[in-house]
This record gives C-alpha cells, sequence and structure tokens, in this order.
C-alpha cells in the first residue's frame, strides 16, 4: 500500500506589509486565526536582504511545460478537472464496480465512463489494465496538447524523446484476476505480462516511437515527483529534448480497498460520500481511495521555442530523498521532508528569502508530515500524522484489534513548525487540500497535483478545501475554506512523500523568457 499524498496550497498573501518576525524552528508560530478576513492585511513578514541563487539560463537546460493531459474522478480533460476544483465539487461516490454491500467502507473515487476513443485501439488492448489505459489517455491527450500529433512527431527526432512514468501498484486489478484465475485453476486467464511497473511508458513507446529513456519509477504515493524529476534530469543532461512524465494508477477493486479498510485508514461515511474527506476538520474518520493518472511533456525551452509551442509554465528544480528510518514511519522531526524542500529550493535558484521578498509563496503538496502507516502493530507513543489532515488517534495493538481509539495526541512537528524550517520567516499562509474533493489516487496523485499547481499558476484562481466545517483548534493556517480565492503565483512547491521514506519536491513557475 503507498501512503497518502495530500496536497495542500500554501501561498503568502501579496497584500502583507514587512515586518521582521521569526520563530526557532522546533516551535509553533502564534496562534492566527484560520479566518481569511481575520488575516488579511493584518499578518506580516520581511525577508532577510539575501539574493537569490542563480537560475538556469541555457535554453537547452531550461525545462519548460507544454502539455498537460489526466484522467481523474472529475473528468478527463484539464480544464473540466481545474474549473470542477475550483467549484469545490466531489467526485467521490458509492462503488459501483463490484459488490460493497458487506464492506465497513463502501465510497472510493471512480472514474466513471472512461472511453478511450481516437486515443488507441480498444481491440487491440481490451485486456488491459485501467491502470495502462489511463496512462496512454492521459499521456495522448498531454501530447495533443503540446501539439506533438503523430504527424508532428514524425517530423521531430525521437531519439531524443522518451516517457518516464510511474505507478504505486502498477496492474493490481490484472493481478487481483490472475490471482483468481488460479484459484479456479482457469490459467488461460493469468494475463502476467499486462501487470509490471513498467507496461505504461513501454506501451507509449510502442505507440509514439520513442526510442529515449523509457522507463517507470515506484516510489509509492511519491511515484509521480520521481518521474517529473528524472525526466528534467534526462533534458539538462542532454539525453532527451522532450519527456512525457507523470504518474497512474487504478487501486479501486476489492484487493486494495480490503487493504486499506484492514488497516482502519478509509473514511466510513458511506451515507455522506461527498463528504467524507474532511482535511483538518474534527469530523474527519480516514481518508478516502481513488484513481487515475496525470502527464505532463517536458520540453526544453530550445526546442519548445524552435517549434513554437506554447508554454504553460517553467519547471525550475527539484529534489528527492529518502529518511532512512523505518518502512512506514516518518521522522517525528520532519527533518527528511524540510532537507527535501530545501534541497529543491536550492537547486530551483529560489531562495525562501526570495520568495518573501516578492510576497508570495504557493506550495501544493504537503508542508506538514504525513503518515505512511498510520497503524502498526507496534505501541506508538505519539499520534501520527492524518492522511486527511493533521493526525490520526494514537493507538495500541490491542486498542486496535478491538477498534477503540486513544485520544488524539498531536505530534511536536506541526504543520507550522514544519514549513518554518524551510521558511523560516513565514507565519501565515494559504493552504488548500484538492484530495477533499477527487480522494488519493496513490502513484497519480502528484502529477494531478502538479496539473493543479500548474493551472493555478496560468489562472490565478486557488480553488477550495472543501468540507471544512469545525476546525482542529490547532490549526492556525487559512485553508481556503469551501471556496475558491483569486491570487497570483510566482512560485510553486509541490510535495510528495511515499512509504519508504521517500520525499520529494518539484518547483514550478510562471515562464518568463
Amino acid at each position: 500500500m503507498a501512503e497518502i499524498a495530500s496536497g495542500s496550497l500554501m501561498v503568502f498573501h501579496p497584500s502583507h506589509k514587512a515586518t521582521l518576525h521569526t520563530w526557532p524552528m522546533s516551535s509553533f508560530p502564534p496562534n492566527i486565526s484560520s479566518s481569511r478576513q481575520k488575516q488579511r492585511g493584518q499578518v506580516r513578514a520581511m525577508a532577510s536582504p539575501i539574493s537569490a541563487p542563480k537560475r538556469e539560463t541555457d535554453p537547452k537546460k531550461r525545462i519548460v511545460i507544454t502539455g498537460m493531459g489526466l484522467v481523474s474522478v472529475l473528468g478527463n480533460d484539464v480544464d473540466t478537472f481545474y474549473n470542477k476544483l475550483l467549484n469545490g465539487e466531489s467526485g467521490i461516490r458509492r462503488i459501483d464496480r463490484f459488490d460493497v454491500s458487506d464492506y465497513p467502507v463502501q465510497i472510493a473515487g471512480q472514474v466513471p465512463d472512461f472511453l478511450a476513443d481516437g486515443y488507441f485501439d480498444g481491440n487491440k488492448y481490451q485486456n488491459l489494465d485501467d491502470c495502462w489505459k489511463f496512462c496512454l489517455f492521459a499521456a495522448k491527450t498531454a501530447l495533443q496538447d503540446a501539439n506533438l500529433s503523430p504527424q508532428v512527431l514524425k517530423t521531430l527526432d525521437r531519439s531524443k524523446m522518451g516517457a518516464v512514468v510511474g505507478s504505486g501498484a502498477g496492474g493490481s486489478k490484472t493481478l487481483y484476476n490472475a490471482v483468481d484465475a488460479l484459484l479456479k485453476q482457469d490459467y488461460s486467464k493469468v494475463l502476467t505480462s499486462y501487470y509490471p511497473n513498467n507496461i505504461g511508458p513501454a506501451l507509449l513507446a510502442i505507440e509514439t516511437g520513442f526510442t529515449g529513456p523509457i522507463y517507470s519509477i515506484s516510489t509509492a504515493c511519491a511515484s509521480s515527483n520521481f518521474c517529473i524529476y528524472a525526466a528534467a534530469n534526462h533534458i539538462k543532461k542532454g539525453e532527451a529534448q522532450v519527456m512525457v512524465a507523470g504518474g497512474t494508477d487504478s487501486g479501486v477493486i476489492p484487493s486494495g480497498l480490503c487493504g486499506f479498510m484492514a488497516c482502519k485508514a478509509l473514511s466510513s461515511r458511506n451515507d455522506e460520500p461527498q463528504k467524507a474527506s474532511r482535511p483538518w476538520d474534527k469530523g474527519r474518520d480516514g481518508f478516502v481511495l481513488s484513481e487515475g493518472s496525470g502527464v505532463l511533456v517536458m520540453e526544453s525551452l530550445e526546442h519548445a521555442t524552435k517549434r513554437g509551442a506554447n508554454i504553460i509554465a517553467e519547471y525550475l528544480g527539484g529534489a528527492i530523498s529518502c529518511d532512512a528510518h523505518h518502512l512506514t514511519d516518518p521522522r517525528s522531526d520532519g527533518s527528511g521532508v524540510a532537507a527535501c524542500i530545501s534541497k529543491s529550493l536550492k537547486i530551483a535558484g529560489v531562495s525562501p528569502e526570495e520568495v518573501l521578498k516578492k510576497y508570495l509563496v504557493l506550495a501544493t503538496g504537503e508542508l506538514r508530515k504525513c503518515s505512511r502507516d498510520v497503524h502498526t502493530s507496534r505501541r506508538f507513543s505519539r499520534g501520527q500524522w492524518n492522511k486527511e489532515g493533521f493526525q490520526e488517534p494514537a493507538r495500541t495493538k490491542d486498542e486496535w484489534n478491538k477498534g477503540k481509539i486513544t485520544s488524539v495526541k498531536f505530534m511536536k512537528f506541526s504543520t507550522c513548525a514544519l514549513t518554518l524550517r524551510v521558511f523560516v520567516n513565514i507565519y501565515a499562509w494559504l493552504s488548500f487540500f484538492w484530495q477533499s474533493m477527487i480522494g488519493h489516487a496513490m502513484g497519480a496523485a502528484g502529477a494531478l497535483e502538479a496539473i493543479a499547481t500548474l493551472k493555478a499558476i496560468a489562472t490565478g484562481w486557488l480553488h477550495p478545501t472543501i468540507n471544512q466545517y469545525n476546525l482542529e483548534p490547532e490549526v492556525t493556517i487559512d485553508t481556503i475554506p469551501n471556496g475558491k480565492i483569486k491570487h497570483g503565483v510566482n512560485v510553486a512547491v509541490s510535495n510528495s512523500f511515499g512509504f519508504g521514506g521517500h520525499n520529494s519536491a518539484v518547483v514550478f513557475a510562471p515562464f518568463t523568457p
């Protein structure tokens, strides 16, 4: 199973005036109202006079985003997806693919009425796992968005084009069906060739003729960001001029659902599925399983300019790291995450001081530590970060087996404190949680989040966190509750974390020639 890769948006208000205020990194900031009305015009910060690191200027090494494609529970085109996010629409429904009448959890995010007519041969791939169908569709629509049609591709050097698309579970439905077939001794239905994690990019290479770097990365819920980071490095090294990068997963199947039910990590708000995902809310009771795919087309600026491509935004840099601590338990001080974010900013040529000087910070992803496995058999001396907001209650094995819950114990390392390890002068920001509307898409989560981030950059509109009814009193950030806001974006940091202690952060910004 993969950890939740939640989405949170952190934005510094451009209207804020300047004054100096800092805290020790291990401490919480002063109590700040989460009300946007109370915050606006009252919160202040100032950057120290430090110049930003130099950014890349070589057009061969500058990387731009020229196309986006997706499959999601809110629709299968980017504009529909983001407009529904802005409107606060939920894609969570009662599961209708298999009988869940006896399950304690009966809701999920399912991609509705998926059709790929015209994008690949349905007869040729009739047995293909949905995970890879989603991948092919998202990748081809991203290429279409980038004006890289099959006819155009034939005129370009495809030895300098590649794809890195990750997945947390791969063709899990194929594997599930294979096990079922083996139990019934129906060996002809064991289609193991469609299960491995590399199937998506391999099929895309066959479909497009790409002969550059083609592979997959599986780092649980950090998979998409790892792929974006790797794809960018291929371009920077001159190994590719165009890379397709992202993630895909389709784990809404009995075994996937039951696995998370077994560790009691899922919301069981079956009567109100659209209100089930409640980040930072006192009434939250777990996360919601989902699925989908997200893909970006990344190009060197030189290549994009030469062919007259429309540039959506620029990729400034990124970083990856490992906690080297525990397979599922995150470091309690969040040092691995903070170091990864800091490194990504350094590589991107963006300093925290520079961000503050521009009076704007935007970060989608987790600027708080998420639980990699909320419930293990060993006793927790503290609660762990909730996949839906702050934190799950601490539990012991006996309490867990009996279904009893102890009182919530918040970790010392809060959202605010973790952020302060990087942005030491910030003490107010906006933070959204897009999974309140679409659930957790596992290996696809980071790529879907990246697309939402890029749309925020392009439109200047930030979508809300829905289902905000009764926030935890410890939440001192503006969560953009239940309604979108207009806000310009200068810098975006998208973070994802996965089982195995995998940390990742990628940095985007509006493109300037």
